[in-house]
Formats: C-alpha cells, sequence, structure tokens
C-alpha cells in the first residue's frame, strides 16, 4: 500500500468515526494553494475543519504532535479561503479539530488549535 493509499484508509476510518459521533462531513480533501483540508464537517453549530494525522509508533510522537505550527497557520489559510469561497460570514462559528489515529487508537482532539488569520 502507497502513502496515498495509506492516507485514504485513514481518513476513511477517520469519517466514520467522527459520523458516530455526530459530525456531518460536508467535505473531504479540500485544495487550495495554501494547503489541503483533510476533511470539513458540521458539529452542532459548528463549521469544523478537521486535520487527520496518523502514527504506526510512538516514536516520532502522536499524530496530534505532527499539526506544527506551520501545518496549523496553513490549515487556518485554507480554511479561510474555503469560507470566501462558500461564501460563510465571518461570524460563523469554526472549529480545528485533530484526529489522531496512534498505533490503530482513534483520538479526537476537538479545539486542537486557535484560528490564526
Amino acid at each position: 500500500m502507497n502513502k496515498r493509499e495509506a492516507g485514504s484508509s485513514y481518513e476513511t476510518l477517520a469519517v466514520k468515526y467522527l459520523e458516530e459521533a455526530g459530525y456531518r462531513i460536508l467535505q473531504q480533501n479540500f485544495r487550495s494553494r495554501e494547503a489541503e483540508i483533510d476533511l470539513i464537517a458540521m458539529d452542532g453549530r459548528y463549521l469544523v475543519f478537521v486535520e487527520v494525522k496518523q502514527r504506526t509508533t510512538a516514536r516520532r510522537g502522536t499524530g496530534a504532535q505532527a499539526v506544527d505550527l506551520r501545518k496549523r497557520r496553513r490549515i487556518c489559510r485554507a480554511a479561510g479561503w474555503y469560507m470566501r469561497r462558500c461564501r460563510l460570514p465571518a461570524c460563523t462559528p469554526v472549529r480545528f479539530d485533530v484526529v489522531s489515529i496512534d498505533a490503530g487508537k482513534v483520538t479526537l482532539h476537538k479545539n486542537a488549535f486557535l484560528w490564526s488569520r
């Protein structure tokens, strides 16, 4: 299995997990010039941008720890572009979550980082 296939299978696992948690998935693999957002969903009144990260061992830390400042900034810029493209009002409640899949265990980190415009 190549990296793209593996990533797709982990995103599928994350989608199932989030849907069971009550999220409504709006889009997968949204791409802008800035970055790719793995999943965009609604959780109650929140528009949620979700990053999915996977680690097979703890040697390099958890998947959530892999979402560094540079990655968060890119996701925020892509989220802003998505909101402008969809003509969503600036007052739309937004949240950034991370689904970390570590050695097969799925963990949801709600509000994992703050919006940086």
